[in-house]
């Protein structure tokens, strides 16, 4: 395959990998959203502790989509230390997503519903940067490629080429 056939394949395969990430990870964003608006209209949790519920929901969420359908044909043997890293990535994001909106509501005192979900929506934004490149770097390793087996002819080919050994006498064990 040429250098440049080479390159559209591989950016064909980063479209489709974004577009499966975004398909998870617009569906984790309305998971996280319902469960922010649900908690804090049927509790009286505060606003960041509410959002911190609704991150962890879709932290979940996310991971079963991510594992089974983003990144389904990824390496799968060492499934603990790929939960382990995809939690401590994910922590990471939790602490972006809710510090924006904890700056909002807190430093800035816009702590009306409409800015609640302005800030938690923009924090996710931010938080999904960092997650898309740690969660491909790092937890949902790609499979080292392998170079395909030469074809059959070449082995045969090779062999015409050898020159014929002759066969040795064994001697027998004592």
């Amino acid at each position: 395959m040429s250098e440049r056939g080479a390159l559209r394949v591989r950016l064909d395969q980063l479209v489709r990998e974004i577009a499966k990430f975004g398909l998870v990870g617009g569906l984790g964003l309305l998971v996280n959203m319902a469960v922010f608006n649900l908690v804090r209209h049927t509790t009286e949790l505060p606003v960041v502790r509410a959002s911190l519920v609704a991150t962890v929901v879709a932290i979940v969420f996310n991971y079963v989509g991510f594992r089974y359908f983003t990144y389904r044909d990824r390496d799968k043997s060492g499934r603990t230390k790929e939960l382990t890293l995809f939690l401590l990535f994910s922590l990471v994001g939790l602490v972006i997503e809710n510090g924006v909106l904890y700056a909002a509501t807190y430093g800035f005192g816009w702590d009306t519903p409409l800015q609640n979900n302005f800030f938690k929506f923009a924090g996710i934004g931010v938080a999904t940067l960092f997650r898309f490149w740690s969660y491909r770097t790092w937890v949902f390793r790609a499979l080292p490629v392998h170079q395909p087996a030469p074809p059959a002819e070449s082995f045969l080919e090779q062999r015409r080429h050898e020159p014929e050994r002759a066969a040795e006498p064994v001697a027998p064990r004592r």
